[in-house]
């Protein structure tokens, strides 16, 4: 299975330490540059820096040959270089959680899925606590509804 990634479901998995999901769920992680990049730069967090600099065996960083278009320049580098990388792997799964960007991959014909989603298949495989991960993901600056959490919430307990 070929699974390409943005960054904002591994920097939030960073975050919440539960990076390891990755591997146990999916086995093999592909990320662009571009991702490599945001995940290194000055403005991630220490700990996604410092994640990233010695990144597992089970992450491969690739970089994109296939030339970007008008839709996908609409969107930030990370997101554009999955985007184009799944395209140019066939990839099995994309991982992007923004909307304007998942809405592109759809478009295109993936199956996407984000932290949200990498949770619940998480907790379905009893993996982790879900509540208390999410409580987790709810002290960052990562961003859902209520809503989009009490139901995730609910079709676990």
């Amino acid at each position: 299975m070929i699974i390409v990634s943005n960054t904002s479901p591994i920097n939030y998995l960073i975050l919440i330490g539960h990076i390891n999901l990755l591997a146990e769920l999916f086995g093999q992680i592909i990320i662009p540059l571009a991702v490599h990049s945001e995940l290194s730069n000055a403005s991630a967090p220490p700990s996604v820096q410092a994640w990233i600099a010695t990144p597992p065996t089970w992450l491969k960083i690739q970089v994109v040959s296939q030339p970007s278009d008008e839709i996908v320049e609409l969107l930030d580098p990370g997101e554009r270089e999955a985007i184009l990388l799944a395209q140019e792997l066939n990839a099995d799964l994309l991982l992007l959680d923004e909307m304007k960007a998942r809405r592109t991959a759809k478009e295109r014909g993936f199956i996407i899925t984000g932290i949200l989603g990498i949770l619940d298949q998480a907790a379905t495989m009893k993996l982790i606590d879900l509540p208390i991960v999410v409580q987790s993901l709810q002290s960052t600056s990562f961003w859902v509804s209520d809503s989009l959490y009490e139901k995730l919430l609910d079709k676990h307990s």
